[in-house]
C-alpha cells in the first residue's frame, strides 16, 4: 500500500509540472524498490562470509575444546537465524546441518560414553539429547540435497535414489557426508528406531556416491566412515569386515598419520569385538603419540580423539574379558 500512494503522489506531482520535484520522489520510489533488493544482497554476503573456505577451521583448529564446547551453541543458533531468512544459501545449508552433527558428536555424546556407570541416567539422558541433535541436523542437510536434486528426499523408498546421486556432483560431497553421517549416529544410540534402520542402504548409496566423487575428502574422513560402518554394521545390512583393514589403511594414508581418530575407531570397532587387548593398546598408543599442532586445521579433532583414547585406556578393564595388569603394563599413570 505505500509503494502505491508514493506512485500516486508522483503522478500527481508530475501533472503540477514541477520537475525538481518529481526527480527527488522518482529517486525515493527508486530506492524503496531496490531496498529489498539490497537487503537480499546483505544478507548474501554475510552468508557467504560466514560459510567461505576456512570457516570452519575457526572452531575444528582450535586447541581448547571448552572454549569451543561453549562457544558452539550460540554459533549454531545465529547460523540457524541466517538460514531461517536465506534458506536456500548451500553454505548455510552445510554449515548449520553440519555443526549440529559435530557438536552432538564431540560435546554430548563423546562425553556421555565416558561417564561413570553410576551415572547411568544422565547418559541416558544425554545420549537421547544428542540423538535428537544428529536428526536436526541430518534434516537440515537434506534440505540442502533436495534443492540440488529436487525429489531427493524420498527418493530411497521410491526407488529412484540411484538417478538422484547421479546428479551429485565433488560439490555436493560435503552434504552427502554429514547428512549420512547424522542418519547413522543417531540409528546407532538407537537401534531399535525401524524408521532409521531400513533407511541404512540409503546412507551407504550416499556415502559411496561420495567416495566415488571425492575419495580424499577431508584427509579420509570417507574411509573411516566407511571402516567404522563395515565393522559396526550386521552383515546382512551391508557390514563386511574383509574390507575394514583396507579403509583403515587408507584413512591413516590420507591424513597423512596426522589424525588420531582411524587409530581410536579402529581400535574400538574392531580390537574390542576381537578381545585384541594388545592391538588395541598399540592403537591408542599411536593415537596420543600424534602431536596435535602437526595439523593446525584439526587440532581440536584430534585433541578430543586422545581424549577418548585415554578414556579407554583408563577403562580397558570394562572391554576386555580376561584383561590383566601383567608386569609389562605397569606405566598406566603415564597416561
Amino acid at each position: 500500500m505505500r509503494l502505491q500512494k508514493i506512485y500516486a503522489r508522483l503522478l500527481e506531482i508530475s501533472r503540477m509540472k514541477k520537475p525538481f520535484l518529481l526527480f527527488v520522489m522518482a529517486g525515493l520510489f527508486a530506492f524503496f524498490m531496490t531496498s529489498c533488493s539490497i537487503n537480499r544482497m546483505a544478507i548474501n554476503a554475510v552468508s557467504n562470509a560466514l560459510t567461505g573456505d576456512g570457516s570452519s577451521d575457526v572452531f575444528t583448529g582450535d586447541p581448547d575444546p571448552q572454549l569451543v564446547g561453549d562457544a558452539l551453541p550460540f554459533a549454531i543458533k545465529m547460523y540457524e537465524s541466517l538460514l531461517s531468512i536465506n534458506p536456500r544459501h548451500q553454505g548455510l545449508i552445510l554449515t548449520t546441518g553440519s555443526l549440529f552433527i559435530m557438536y552432538a558428536n564431540a560435546f554430548v555424546q563423546g562425553p556421555a560414553e565416558m561417564l561413570p556407570a553410576a551415572m547411568h541416567r544422565e547418559r541416558l539422558d544425554a545420549m537421547e539429547r544428542a540423538r535428537g541433535l544428529y536428526l536436526r541436523g541430518k534434516e537440515i542437510l537434506y534440505r540442502g540435497l533436495e534443492l540440488r536434486a529436487p525429489g531427493f528426499e524420498g527418493a530411497f523408498q521410491r526407488g529412484d535414489l540411484p538417478a538422484k546421486l547421479a546428479r551429485m556432483r565433488r560439490a555436493d560431497v560435503p552434504l552427502l557426508y554429514w547428512a549420512a553421517a547424522g542418519g547413522l549416529s543417531a540409528f546407532s544410540i538407537n537401534p531399535f528406531d525401524l524408521d532409521l534402520g531400513l533407511r541404512i542402504p540409503e546412507f551407504y548409496a550416499m556415502i559411496r556416491r561420495a567416495y566415488e566423487l571425492d575419495p580424499y575428502f577431508n584427509n579420509g574422513a570417507l574411509d573411516d566412515f566407511l571402516m567404522l560402518f563395515y565393522a559396526s554394521i550386521p552383515e546382512g545390512m551391508g557390514g563386511d569386515r574383509s574390507r575394514v583393514d583396507m579403509h583403515f589403511q587408507r584413512a591413516v594414508e590420507k591424513s597423512g598419520g596426522l589424525l588420531a581418530g582411524p587409530f581410536v575407531s579402529y581400535a574400538r570397532a574392531v580390537s574390542v569385538p576381537a578381545q585384541d587387548y594388545y592391538r588395541f593398546r598399540e592403537l591408542l598408543e599411536t593415537a596420543l603419540a600424534i602431536n596435535p599442532d602437526d595439523s593446525p586445521s584439526n587440532r581440536l579433532v584430534n585433541i578430543l580423539a586422545q581424549r577418548r583414547a585415554r578414556h579407554l585406556l583408563d577403562s580397558a578393564h570394562m572391554f576386555f574379558v580376561d584383561f590383566d595388569f601383567d608386569d609389562d603394563w605397569d606405566d598406566w599413570d603415564d597416561f
